[in-house]
């Protein structure tokens, strides 16, 4: 049996189940239970739709347009929180692990994007040794048009600032906004060939289907990568 993002994200809970307040561990909850009750997923990015052109920051330096994102095919983006988000550094490794080597081999483009500030968001990338690219996304702006963003509700954003900081000055974007954890696959057309919202942050997209979808869509047989 493959490794299970979901299965990694369920040990963080109940860690925090054990070890957390029980009042703040139900901030939590409560948080990624609302999100998921108010979902607004008619609005959320869908197989079909065409993806005007956007451009990232790579954490290293430089830009990365949809357009040489695509050319020479497909293109897979991963969005995350931000680089101190405990699940998110369970889910990059993960995919690192079991996602990268598949993608690499069949030369689609592999990018973690959030909208940490570049020069705060490449301590994930280091601190992992990522091979796959981390990306920000200038003021959510792809995230806004792929109707994939939250803001914190009240006693979150309490919490936060009893802790002393908001989302938005550790993020360096100044905002309570953070995308949901999103795959998207982007044809070479520029048109989106899979997608995947969560709006749960402790519930993510497996690595198996994201490599299914990129393999129907070249055509290909499966590869296989010794891990």
């Amino acid at each position: 049996m493959s490794e299970s993002l979901n299965r990694l994200l369920a040990d963080l809970h109940a860690q925090r189940v054990a070890t957390w307040e029980p009042a703040t561990l139900q901030v939590n909850v409560d948080q990624r239970q609302r999100l998921v009750d108010e979902a607004r997923t008619e609005d959320f990015v869908k197989v079909g739709d065409t993806l005007e052109l956007f451009t990232l920051l790579k954490v290293e330096g430089g830009s990365l347009s949809r357009d040489e994102l695509l050319a020479k095919g497909p293109a897979v983006l991963i969005f995350f929180r931000f680089a101190g988000c405990p699940a998110c550094n369970i889910a990059l490794p993960y995919y690192e692990r079991q996602l990268y080597p598949q993608l690499h081999a069949l030369g689609v483009p592999l990018v973690a994007v959030s909208p940490q500030v570049p020069e705060r968001l490449v301590e994930i990338k280091t601190r992992h040794h990522l091979k796959l690219q981390v990306a920000s996304d200038p003021d959510n702006q792809l995230g806004r048009r792929l109707g994939i963003l939250y803001s914190f509700d009240d006693a979150s954003r309490k919490a936060a600032l009893a802790k002393g900081n908001s989302i938005g000055e550790t993020t360096g974007t100044g905002t309570w906004e953070l995308p949901q954890p999103t795959v998207v696959i982007i044809a070479r057309d520029a048109t989106v060939a899979f997608a995947d919202v969560s709006p749960d942050w402790l519930v993510r997209t497996e690595a198996d289907p994201i490599i299914r979808a990129v393999e129907q869509l070249l055509g290909q047989a499966p590869v296989q990568i010794a891990i």
